[in-house]
């Protein structure tokens, strides 16, 4: 295939990540979340996870902040751990760390990241692509039905707060920059993803 004939990279990615994203969505746990049949604790779990995640992306990103392909998306805007890690301490104390681990599948899901971190700025833009923008996209959804749900206090939603002033602007410009890697990609890299 010619590099002429390939998709955007955010298209590659928008349609690759679209049935994962739906059914992730979808999915009991956060379903019942989402619509407050899940408690207090089911919140907890899912804020623990997401600091295995962002732990494993985070860690990457300082690999691939030299890379030509990934440093333009890495970006201290779209930092999360300390966020987390914040929210962690507010919900379950300064141990914390002591009293969490992660489940089998977010054990899998870092490892992935770890894998295609290593050497892959692609499949690194991919990860990073899908998590830090569904959650500044959607994230402003969860938070708002945590709120309203659950009663949660701004001190335990702080993951959901970025430092951009304009989102959309943001996204828009984010793939953007996807756009301009589809040309130094190789085929079998998106077809890959």
């Amino acid at each position: 295939m010619d590099v002429t004939e390939l998709i955007p990279f955010s298209t590659a990615l928008r349609e690759r990540s679209r049935n994962a994203h739906s059914g992730s969505e979808h999915a009991g746990f956060m379903s019942d979340l989402m619509r407050g049949k899940g408690t207090r604790d089911d919140y907890v779990a899912l804020v623990a996870q997401h600091w295995f995640i962002y732990d494993a992306l985070e860690r990457a990103a300082e690999h691939m902040r030299l890379d030509p392909i990934a440093a333009p998306f890495i970006s201290d805007k779209l930092t999360r751990l300390p966020a987390i890690e914040a929210d962690l301490a507010f919900l379950i104390g300064d141990d914390w760390r002591e009293r969490i681990e992660p489940l089998p599948t977010t054990e899998r899901y870092v490892a992935r990241i770890d894998e295609v971190s290593a050497d892959w700025p692609g499949g690194f833009v991919a990860h990073h692509y899908t998590r830090y923008l569904g959650d500044l996209s959607g994230g402003q959804i969860i938070a708002t039905l945590m709120r309203r749900h659950y009663d949660a206090p701004d001190d335990v939603l702080t993951f959901y707060r970025f430092d951009i002033a304009k989102p959309k602007t943001y996204k828009d410009a984010y793939r953007a920059r996807l756009d301009e890697v589809t040309a130094t990609l190789s085929a079998l890299e998106i077809e890959d993803l």
